[in-house]
């Protein structure tokens, strides 16, 4: 049977469209004569498609790692909504930290414009807000830069996040949520993620012990609170002292779909991310056959035997055991 003008063209707008959303480009796309079969027709149309569609270099945030930039293919996309995960309650304090260490990246090319942190009162009062003082020290961030919204509930947090993502206003826009609520499902991350590229801003959603659920989000980066190096000297690592803030940074999603782990160290200093190559915690090393074997063990020594209670007998109360005494409460 013949395939129509109508249904050739439709199917050439679907296939564009999915190549859009996939992020690729096809190279050729080639319409079947008139009056082809259809089965002639699927022969005849080719794609070959290659890679990823390329970007311009400034649609993306680099972390100013090379082998993390690599492969999320480019860096963070700028105009986007990117989910930084903690997959525990203990990991809120690190989710907190890489976010506003990316945040420092990206008031450098922002400058002047504050950014807008939004979370409910749950949020806040479970994991607390920044220090001021540190804000400037570690992260080179004005204290006024940093705007705050406190919600009552999730979907005013969420409606102020959609509000706020379509502001060219703000320099990026971090929405903070605890959990998997039900609300936060593939139309509100679409929704946030189609204010992102509306307006050019990045969007980051921060989540506290949630579900690696689906969202609409390209890239999701899973973080945790890596081991601190010990703190450079001039006569060398200074023995226990704590050095700088260190991520383990897992892609769990990606336009690239590459996995990879990454443990980064954030320079306070320079407001730059640096890549650590191995574990600066020391471990208990293998066991070996050395020089020194573990001595034998000593004579057996033989202790007199303990005479029992005479049976009309009975321990006073301090020779009492610990745990027959009646445990207090309050």
């Amino acid at each position: 049977m013949a395939m129509s003008a109508v249904a050739r063209d439709t199917v050439f707008a679907l296939r564009r469209q999915i190549a859009k959303i996939e992020g690729t480009l096809p190279e050729r796309l080639e319409v079947p004569a008139p009056g082809a079969s259809a089965d002639t027709a699927g022969s005849d149309i080719t794609i070959v498609r290659r890679g990823l569609a390329v970007a311009p270099q400034d649609a993306f945030l680099r972390t100013g790692i090379e082998r993390l930039d690599a492969a999320l293919g480019g860096g963070l996309p700028k105009a986007a909504l990117s989910e930084i995960h903690g997959l525990e309650t203990r990991d809120a304090g690190a989710v907190a930290g890489f976010a506003l260490s990316l945040t420092s990246l990206i008031l450098k090319e922002k400058q002047g414009l504050p950014v807008l942190w939004i979370g409910t009162a749950e949020i806040f009062r479970e994991a607390g807000f920044p220090y001021a003082s540190g804000l400037h020290a570690l992260f080179g961030i004005e204290p006024e830069q940093l705007l705050f919204s406190e919600a009552p509930k999730l979907p005013d947090a969420l409606w102020i996040a959609e509000e706020a993502a379509r502001m060219t206003a703000f320099a990026a826009v971090m929405l903070e949520i605890r959990g998997s609520p039900q609300r936060l499902d593939l139309t509100a991350t679409r929704r946030l993620h189609a204010r992102a590229q509306s307006a050019g801003r990045p969007v980051l959603l921060l989540r506290q012990a949630g579900e690696a659920e689906p969202t609409a989000a390209p890239v999701r980066l899973i973080v945790s609170a890596a081991p601190a190096a010990s703190r450079e000297t001039v006569a060398g690592p200074l023995a226990g002292s704590i050095g700088r803030p260190a991520f383990t940074v897992d892609i769990g999603k990606s336009r690239t779909a590459l996995p990879g782990q990454f443990t980064l160290e954030w320079n306070p200093d320079e407001h730059a991310f640096a890549e650590r190559a191995e574990n600066p915690v020391a471990v208990v090393s293998a066991s070996a056959r050395g020089t020194d074997p573990t001595p034998a063990s000593g004579a057996v020594l033989a202790f007199p035997a303990v005479a029992s209670p005479a049976p009309g007998d009975k321990p006073s109360r301090q020779q009492r055991p610990a745990h027959r005494s009646p445990r207090r409460t309050g």
